[in-house]
Formats: structure tokens, C-alpha cells, sequence
């Protein structure tokens, strides 16, 4: 489950995607005409494996503290952590052994950096072509991932630390280009975002709203987002999350 192989970035998959990516996207910015790259990375997905020049940047890194660490004691969407066990051939249990909790987050933080250096090979590539300043750009990540919060390691619960994903959005031209955007909103808005970026009409059965209000302005307001798992669903405003439970119980 853990591990860091001696290897260029070409030793796991995500190394070999760029690669890949990398020439499709040179032959399309060569073609004179409109194009789309979608690139999807697999990291840091379990199980955590990087070349271990990227495990090297956290071998004295003092980590924070795991925040909220307790299992709640009330009804929850709390689980076992069971998909995270079952790539665990340590034997060990990050719940209960605060020593090998670290060593997975640092292998964690090291799949991030990995991903993030395969992220600006395809930026430098954009760059090299002419096209940068001519290309939409979309880094979303599409679900978030506990190391410890609630006493879980792993997805598939209700919580912040799960549903809480990654979004990053770059247009040409945009006034506020690196400002942060507090709003709530949801991943189905990314579709009719770049509809709305790339001047076309949006499909009338398109789910989700543009998100051009927030990339013209960080401060605008976005809208409550949903969410559900099997027994469970979620509804998140500016403030608050609710979630109801299939037998009647809420949460607030």
C-alpha cells in the first residue's frame, strides 16, 4: 500500500498518462482549430505509490496534527475505514499507531506532489505551444479523502474532509486571476462553466450552473450543494451542512 520506487516519473501510471498527454496535446495545438484534453491522473489514489524523490520532500517535515481525530459518538456516516484496510499488508492500524499514521500521510502528500508535478508538465507544454493564453484550464479533484478526521482513512462518508474536492479554474482574461473563491458549489457546474467560457450554447438539460459569476468576481455567492451515499444524503449551505439518514435521523 505504501511504497516509493527508486524510478523516474514514468515508474507509475500517472508518469506514463503525462507522457501520453503530453504528445496528444502538441498534435492538437499543431491542428489550428478548437480542441478539448481531458487528462485524468490517478494519484493519490490508494494505494500510495510515488518515485520516491517525492516521498524525499517530506522525510523531515514535522506533519500538524490530526484535526478532530475521534470517532463521533453520535449516528454518523462513519465507517471503517474498510477500502483503506484492505491495501494494508502493514498489519498496522493508522487508527491506533500514531507512528505509521505519519508515514501515510507523508506518503499521501508525497502521491500530491507527484500529481502536481504532472500537472505543470502539461502547463509548461501548453506554454511551449502559443496556446496558453488562448486555453480554458480545469484542475478538479472529484471527491475529497480522509487522513485521520472522525478516526477514518478514506472516502465514502457524508463528512467535509469527503465531499470537499479540489477546483481550480483558469480563463483567459479573467479579472482576478489566483484569488480564492469561498462559494459552495458543486461539480456538475463545471460543464456549463466552460460552455460559458468558450462562448457556446449551453445544452437545455444541463444539471449545475455556470460558475462565471465567481471567476469574474471571488466574492460573488454561490448555492447549496447535495450530496448522498447509500443510507444518507446531504444538502451544504454558506454555513451549515444537514444530512438525513435513511431511518429519519439528522444531523446538523
Amino acid at each position: 500500500m505504501l511504497e516509493a520506487f527508486d524510478g523516474d516519473d514514468s515508474s507509475y501510471p500517472d508518469g506514463l498518462i503525462t507522457t501520453e498527454a503530453l504528445e496528444q496535446l502538441s498534435q492538437l495545438a499543431e491542428a489550428d482549430k478548437p480542441f478539448f484534453l481531458a487528462v485524468g491522473l490517478i494519484r493519490p489514489h490508494l494505494p500510495f505509490g510515488t518515485p520516491k524523490k517525492y516521498l524525499d520532500l517530506y522525510k523531515d517535515v514535522e506533519l500538524p496534527p490530526i484535526p478532530h481525530p475521534q470517532k463521533p459518538s453520535h449516528k454518523t456516516t462513519w465507517h471503517g475505514s474498510g477500502e483503506f484496510m484492505q491495501y494494508n499488508n502493514w498489519q498496522r492500524d493508522p487508527r491506533t499507531d500514531p507512528e505509521f499514521a505519519d508515514n501515510v500521510r507523508r506518503h499521501y502528500a508525497a502521491c500530491v506532489s507527484y500529481a502536481d508535478a504532472q500537472v505543470g508538465k502539461l502547463l509548461e507544454q501548453l506554454e511551449s505551444t502559443g496556446q496558453a493564453d488562448n486555453t480554458i484550464i480545469v484542475v478538479w479533484g472529484d471527491h475529497g479523502w480522509h487522513l485521520g478526521e472522525h478516526s477514518i482513512w478514506g472516502k465514502h462518508t457524508l463528512f467535509e474532509e469527503s465531499l470537499h474536492s479540489p477546483l481550480i479554474v483558469y480563463s483567459p482574461g479573467m479579472p482576478q486571476p489566483g484569488q480564492h473563491s469561498a462559494a459552495i458549489v458543486e461539480t456538475v457546474d463545471i460543464f456549463p462553466t466552460l460552455c460559458d467560457l468558450a462562448a457556446l450554447d449551453t445544452p437545455a438539460l444541463t444539471s449545475g450552473s455556470s460558475l462565471l459569476p465567481q471567476i469574474q468576481d471571488p466574492q460573488a455567492a454561490g448555492h447549496s450543494a447535495i450530496g448522498y451515499k447509500g443510507n444518507a444524503q446531504t444538502i451544504r449551505t454558506e454555513n451549515y451542512r444537514l444530512i438525513l439518514h435513511k431511518d429519519g435521523t439528522t444531523e446538523l
